[in-house]
């Protein structure tokens, strides 16, 4: 195979995938679909006779994603590992590979012209009076992974949290004839050095170092395979939970040791993240809790004798309904009442509610089951608040979503009005700044696409898989938030409240 021909069926060049038997090259089964039915097509001479060997050999089951040279068999429904004696299906991948790197070095040296002959536009940039173009890194859509890109890429532009695991010691898994060689992962391997926490720091590494334009996350997507069963397969997943799986994880990962360093004296170590600014959840305090870590005060009491119960509740994020009454506003620009703001969230989670039949508070004061009012203060606030907007909600039998737009502010959320001790803050402390958008665009929770937008050194990016493009403010604040990432604003003068 001297070099790969045009798709076969569509012009779509969006994961190819090269039969091996055949060479022919389709999109690929989370796309278009055309691999498959290649698949699908040479099975038919053989329903109406009893298949031979020779026959059974020809029959294009194995095929090749030719980003990502992972290997699949559509009989098996599975990637595999496997090569022939010959080891044909390595020199297929090293034949890609290679057309792969000098397609790369002449696009190199296409886009080296462009940026000596071009004036300044939207991929280049002065900065400190020299031209510059994007150093930022798109991330690869392995079938529907847009949920996992928009998430890691809002991640890596939280400074503090990325930070601590770029500079964490690498974990050399591999040795001997394999070592600097890159792996193919399938699910039928076993789970020895399997470690997320590593490959979320390769990956974080692998972005804003501006040597490619897009890096595959597909080592990380095999251990959260590993590690969470409900994200296996290619279907599209909630964004929001992959989040809160993804933290937890790395949270329980980070409580172990990290080779032979206990990962809580790394911790510790790093004078940012002092023991006051630290929330233990489910153990020691990590990096996890230490960043997006807070606690709320949960109060109830009871309608009947007025007795009170309060608890302490850590939280990573915190989930926001939008109000009832703006949820038929499909637009920021519709004059039909006011436009719904992010205050208008937060207070109605922290507004003073009665509970209904169905979530009746057990009295000890009564003994019985009793008719209560609920209310939430936060008690202490986190380095990075996390919103999440709760736009999927169960109507009988099907999962909706809230296209309501809601105002949010760039920079200056003042969340001090919901302390339960604001007294106690300072100026400065309760003050956030805008640093990452997650956005869903579609109907389903199941279906749709995901996107983010964040800030790297004062300039707006909108990361969609394995496009960047540079963006602005107005841009921003026009789009219909799904997840927000607040930093806290360090101390300095001047500020702008929401």
């Amino acid at each position: 195979m001297q070099s790969l021909p045009h798709l076969a069926v569509c012009r779509s060049n969006k994961s190819p995938w090269v039969c091996l038997t055949c060479s022919s090259v389709h999109c690929g089964r989370y796309v278009n679909g055309h691999a498959k039915k290649h698949y699908e097509d040479a099975q038919v001479p053989l329903t109406n006779h009893k298949k031979s060997e020779k026959q059974d050999k020809a029959q294009h089951t194995v095929c090749m994603d030719c980003s990502s040279y992972s290997t699949y068999c559509y009989r098996c429904d599975d990637f595999v590992v496997n090569d022939t004696k010959l080891g044909l299906v390595q020199k297929v991948r090293e034949h890609l590979q290679n057309l792969e790197n000098s397609a790369f070095t002449a696009d190199r040296h296409r886009k080296r012209k462009l940026l000596e002959n071009s004036t300044l536009n939207s991929k280049l940039l002065k900065v400190n009076g020299s031209t510059t173009a994007i150093c930022a890194t798109g991330l690869r859509n392995l079938g529907n992974t847009c949920f996992m890109n928009a998430i890691l890429q809002s991640l890596s532009n939280i400074e503090q949290f990325c930070c601590y695991f770029k500079e964490l010691p690498a974990v050399e898994l591999r040795n001997g004839k394999t070592a600097g060689r890159r792996t193919y992962h399938t699910r039928s391997q076993g789970d020895n050095n399997v470690s997320l926490v590593e490959e979320f720091r390769k990956t974080l590494c692998a972005l804003w170092q501006g040597s490619q334009t897009a890096f595959s996350p597909e080592s990380l997507f095999y251990v959260v395979w590993k590690i969470m069963p409900n994200f296996r397969g290619y279907q599209q997943q909630d964004a929001h939970e992959f989040m809160r799986y993804l933290l937890d994880h790395l949270h329980l990962e980070l409580q172990g040791g990290f080779n032979g360093v206990s990962r809580s004296a790394i911790l510790q170590e790093n004078s940012t993240l002092s023991a006051s600014n630290k929330c233990c959840i489910n153990g020691a305090s990590t990096v996890v809790t230490a960043i997006f870590g807070g606690i709320l005060q949960n109060e109830v009491n009871c309608l009947i004798c007025g007795t009170e119960s309060r608890k302490f509740d850590p939280f990573l994020d915190l989930s926001l309904d939008i109000p009832s009454q703006f949820r038929s506003k499909r637009s920021k620009n519709q004059e039909n009442g006011p436009v719904c703001s992010l205050r208008d969230c937060l207070r109605s989670f922290t507004d003073l509610e009665e509970l209904d039949e169905t979530e009746l508070y057990m009295c000890h004061k009564c003994k019985k089951k009793q008719k209560s009012t609920k209310k939430f203060w936060i008690q202490k606030l986190p380095k990075v608040l996390c919103l999440h907007l709760k736009r999927f909600h169960w109507t009988a039998y099907l999962r909706n979503k809230v296209d309501t737009y809601v105002e949010f502010p760039l920079r200056g959320l003042d969340m001090k009005c919901y302390l339960l001790e604001p007294e106690n803050s300072g100026p400065e402390s309760c003050l956030y700044d805008l640093a990452a958008v997650v956005v869903h665009h579609g109907s389903g929770v199941g279906s749709g696409h995901y996107t983010a937008y964040a800030t790297h050194e004062g300039r707006w990016f909108h990361f969609n898989d394995s496009t960047v493009t540079l963006t602005d403010e107005e841009t921003v604040v026009k789009a219909k938030a799904y997840i927000l990432f607040y930093v806290e604003r360090q101390a300095r003068a001047g500020s702008d409240k929401l």
